[in-house]
């Protein structure tokens, strides 16, 4: 059990680091949006200052795209506290639909990189399953980034949310012909460890890619 939380500690940081500095990217790019158009404010504060007329349509304009990047940093800003509380609790009562699409939310920089886009097909009831939230987010990541690199470019990946008895299940599809597999196995040892940690199982279809955890609706604390 030692080596399992070894490789988990080491692949959490990992996985921590590797979403907070994608947030960070996301807010620095929200800041430039914010500050390129409050230096055009200035500038025609300093036209009207010499009597040129300023267009009340141009400031108007100024004004709705700033209010949309406040609005979007207080989105970012959301999904950054929803996941930093994720590593609160170790098991906890976790609603599996919101925890996928957090997972969706800050995945989609990474995802806009490689043309990929993603969709949520939520179970048609909610779900609820006892687990660790942090670790089960880790894992949908790896999933999703396998299935995001099997996809390739401009294609869409799907995650769909199932019940079934005595659990969930979480699948992974992708649109188009099967993208070649690059060399590294999957599922590897960090991944397996989570499998394990989580008491789930993963199947993979060599044919389409597709990729489905199934877990139970509790775990052993």
């Amino acid at each position: 059990m030692h080596a399992n939380w070894e490789i988990i500690g080491r692949e959490g940081f990992t996985f921590y680091g590797k979403m907070s500095a994608s947030i960070s990217h996301e807010i620095k790019n929200v800041l430039a949006i914010i500050n390129e158009n409050a230096g055009l404010l200035s500038d025609f504060t300093i036209m009207a200052a010499r009597g040129v007329p300023i267009e009340p349509e141009r400031i108007k304009t100024i004004s709705s795209k700033i209010a949309e990047q406040v609005r979007r940093a207080d989105l970012i800003c959301k999904n950054m506290n929803q996941f930093a509380h994720s590593v609160d609790d170790h098991i906890k009562a976790t609603a599996l639909d919101e925890l996928i699409a957090v997972v969706i939310k800050l995945s989609l920089r990474f995802a806009a990189n490689r043309g990929v886009h993603l969709e949520h097909q939520a179970s048609a009831t909610p779900l609820s399953i006892t687990t660790s939230p942090f670790l089960l987010q880790n894992l949908v990541w790896l999933c999703l980034d396998k299935a995001m690199d099997l996809a390739g470019e401009k294609k869409n990946v799907s995650i769909i949310t199932k019940d079934v008895e005595n659990g969930v299940i979480i699948e992974f599809k992708h649109s188009g012909t099967l993208r070649e597999k690059s060399g590294s196995s999957f599922p590897g040892e960090k991944e397996n460890t989570l499998i394990r940690l989580l008491e789930a199982t993963m199947e993979i279809n060599d044919q389409t890619g597709e990729i489905v955890l199934r877990l139970p609706v509790s775990i052993d604390k």
